[in-house]
Parts: C-alpha cells; structure tokens; sequence
C-alpha cells in the first residue's frame, strides 16, 4: 500500500470496480499521486484527476519516473527557484542559504540545504537556528527531498514542525503551450514590467496587504513580467507573476490568483499559457512552480498543462 512518503510520485493503482460472472473486476490508473488521506487517495493522469476510496484499491505501488532528477538537476532548480524570489537578506553557510525578508513568506525566510554546509550536521543545524533567531525570525529550512533526506532526519529527531508537503513542479515551456490553446472565449490577458496596486489588490484578497518587502521581493528580477486578467468593471479579476531565471533557462511561474467569483473558467490556465508564451519569447526553455500536494484542484491543472513533480520539499520550523 501506498504512504504519505509516495506523495509527488508516479504510482500505479488497481481498483475494484466490481464482479462479472463471480470475477472480480478491476481498473487501473496510472499518474501522479497528489493526495493521500485516511479515506481515499487521489492521482493526477493524463485524463485527469481520479479519487479512489482506499476500500476499493486493490494494488497500489510506486513506479519508476521516466527519468530521475540527479542531485544536479534538483540543486540546479532549486538555485532557479532561489533568483526567481530573491530574500533581499541572503548568507551563504557552505553551500547553504540563509534568507530573510522580514517574515513575508516561507520561502524567503527560510534556510536552503543544498550541498556542503562545511561542518558537521548538527553543528549546521544548531548554526541556521542562531542565525534565525538573531533575525528575530522562526528557525526554518525548506528541505528538497529526496536531496537533503538526511537535513530532514536530523530535523525529526530535533522535534522542528512540518508543514504540508509542496510539489517543485517542471514542464517544457512548449509542452504548455501545445497542452493549452489560446482561449478566444476569454479576456486576452495584459503584460506589465512593472508592478500596479490593482495587480497587488488581488493577491491581498487572499493572503492580506502585502509588506513594503514584498514589493523589493517581486520586483527584483530583472525579467519579469507581471500578467493581468481584466473583468468588466476594469479591474483585475485574475493575475500571476512570471520570471526568467537560471541563466535564462527556466521560467518560474508564481503566484496564480483568481478572484473567487470567476474561477472555473479556465483563466488559471489562461494566466499560465501566457505567461509560458512570454517565457518562450525571453529564451526559457523549462518552468518550474511549486504547489502544496494537498492543493488538488491546481495540481490536477498544472497536470493538465504538463507540468509533473521533478521533487518535493517540506517546510520545517524550529519550536519556539
């Protein structure tokens, strides 16, 4: 049977779909598991997304993905992922990140364990927590698995905090653009180079006014481009924010916000072509975004515009 440790993996599963002539029938479902609860488990295949109660499986496993990421490809991404929203306070410890940006964020207030941390493991740890705290921030580290699995044992034994398991996602930027045709029922969707209060007033709809840091932060890479849906009122209605990163190589795509009377449409995904077409336009290649697994309804959309999970990483916090 599957665990939550097989979450963000290529899985097959058996599922007892009912009995023909005294033979048990079954069917079978192969993609990416997205969710695992006590009740039912839920895959990401190319038809799109499948819930099985837990009684009906009959075989569950993990299977291999066409190709592994080595340690390379994982610390290459997560160093793409790092530029693309850069903590205006960063210090390296080895080959550790230490960022802060006054509390806006995870990602940007958390340390990155990636490569040497040039002393022993313990001592690494015990050295992220001082500087946190000297920060007058939480201890925290974003760890890649399965990179930094040991990071992640010697968290456990410390007793840190786990938060919900985020899928780092990838995709050919073509792939996108072929898994998405251009909407012509839909707003076309505006670019800018430069950041609005409008663009800002969306995503505070859900995450609440954003900090002056925020401001440094989402504006920092010099390609970038922030992309807006219009509604009839013209104001925006649906935004997210585009990068180029990496040497030019990967395009990050963040913050994808729908106000909540007009989702279901189709405009994430619109939001999303777009901004793969202005990624292809500036040269990258490859995008990249992260989402939390239990995040069902925007991993089974980004399945569906090809994105598959290259790795995943968990959010840890220090007791207080």
């Amino acid at each position: 049977m599957l665990r939550r440790q097989d979450v963000g993996h290529r899985v097959v599963v058996r599922r007892i779909v009912g009995s023909r002539g005294g033979r048990t029938l079954f069917s079978d479902s192969l993609g990416e598991l997205v969710a695992l609860s006590e009740t039912e488990l839920t895959i990401a295949t190319s038809g799109g997304t499948v819930r099985v109660p837990l009684d009906e499986v009959h075989r569950a496993k993990r299977v291999p993905p066409t190709r592994r990421p080595t340690a390379a490809d994982v610390i290459a991404a997560e160093l793409a992922a790092n530029e693309a929203w850069p903590a205006p306070v960063q210090e390296s410890q080895g080959g550790w990140l230490l960022r802060a940006a006054g509390g806006w964020t995870g990602r940007a207030n958390s340390a990155l364990p990636i490569g040497d941390p040039d002393r022993p493991l313990p001592a690494a740890v015990d050295a992220v927590d001082a500087w946190y705290r000297a920060h007058d921030l939480p201890p925290r580290m974003n760890v890649p698995l399965p990179l930094a699995a040991p990071v992640n044992a010697e968290l456990d034994a410390r007793g840190w905090a786990v938060a919900p398991l985020v899928l780092f996602q990838t995709a050919p930027v073509t792939a996108i653009l072929e898994a998405a045709p251009e909407r012509q029922d839909l707003p076309g969707v505006r670019h800018r180079d430069r950041i609005t209060d409008d663009w800002l007033a969306v995503t505070a709809a859900r995450k609440g006014t954003p900090p002056p840091v925020a401001r440094q932060l989402l504006t920092a890479v010099p390609e970038t481009a922030f992309l807006e849906v219009y509604g009839d009122e013209g104001t925006p209605i649906a935004i997210t924010r585009a990068t180029v990163t990496g040497n030019g190589e990967w395009l990050g795509v963040s913050l994808v916000d729908v106000l909540p009377e007009h989702r279901r449409r189709g405009l994430g995904s619109h939001l999303v072509r777009a901004a793969a077409r202005w990624g292809q336009e500036v040269g990258a290649r490859r995008a990249f975004l992260q989402v939390e697994e239990q995040n069902t309804a925007a991993v089974a959309m980004y399945g569906r515009l090809g994105f598959g999970t290259h790795h995943t990483y968990l959010t840890r916090t220090a007791a207080s």
